[in-house]
């Protein structure tokens, strides 16, 4: 088909495709709600062992107390996205009287290291109640990690707090804000794909030249005017 082929049968067909993207735009416009509000805090540590006495005389036992904050670090990041750390979490809120659930926690949670800094991120819908569950979080690092890491014999390891929690909006995804033009988008593709597949089963003749490919004589044609 040439492009003034498509034209016509566009021309022919054009409700088609309209209807189900009308359809689709006022369902999206009737149901339309503004994604909810999110928030995120996020703080960075200092994680290390206490030094002993020898640490301060030898290189060697200077360089192994470092090598032994990394080992740290990676233990308590993998502590913290764990279920156990997020329930340690949720039950201190709970004693604040603050119900958050230890999934809800957890969902809303991310944690890295890069040698011995450690980054713990909080994600939550309240502003307050987040910053409550960032402050909570940080006590259960500071003051529990003992549990997490076995190795060190029951010592908690020496956590310093870089940052102060402050909780900042979060701007809505890129998706969320495209979601219903994609939806018409969509629905509009399928209008057209759907007026394509009428016509092609339409048995109708309305131009010479289908006669013509049919290898049909043709003699005559009324116009429409």
């Amino acid at each position: 088909m040439e492009l003034r082929d498509y034209a016509r049968l566009l021309r022919r067909r054009w409700w088609v495709a309209l209807v189900p993207t009308l359809v689709v735009l006022a369902v999206g416009l009737l149901t339309y709600s503004a994604p909810p509000p999110a928030y995120n805090v996020g703080v960075r540590f200092i994680v290390g062992q206490a030094p002993t006495e020898a640490a301060f005389l030898e290189d060697e036992e200077r360089l192994a107390n470092w090598q032994t904050s990394e080992y740290v670090v990676n233990g308590l990041t993998d502590w913290s996205r764990g279920l156990r750390f997020s329930e340690q979490v949720s039950a201190r809120l709970a004693a604040q009287g603050v119900t958050v659930p230890a999934g809800a926690i957890r969902a809303g949670l991310a944690a890295d290291n890069t040698r011995s800094m450690m980054q713990l991120s909080l994600t939550y819908g309240d502003p307050v109640v987040l910053e409550q569950m960032m402050r909570a979080a940080i006590d259960v690092l500071v003051e529990e990690n003992g549990e997490a890491i076995p190795q060190l014999g029951g010592d908690p390891a020496a956590l310093l707090l870089l940052d102060d929690p402050v909780v900042n909006p979060i701007a809505p995804g890129l998706r969320s804000r495209l979601e219903l033009l994609l939806r018409v988008v969509l629905a509009l593709a399928a209008g057209l794909g759907l007026a394509f597949l009428i016509d092609y089963l339409d048995p109708t003749v309305r131009d010479r030249r289908e006669l013509e490919a049919m290898a049909l004589p043709v003699l005559g044609e009324i116009p429409k005017r």
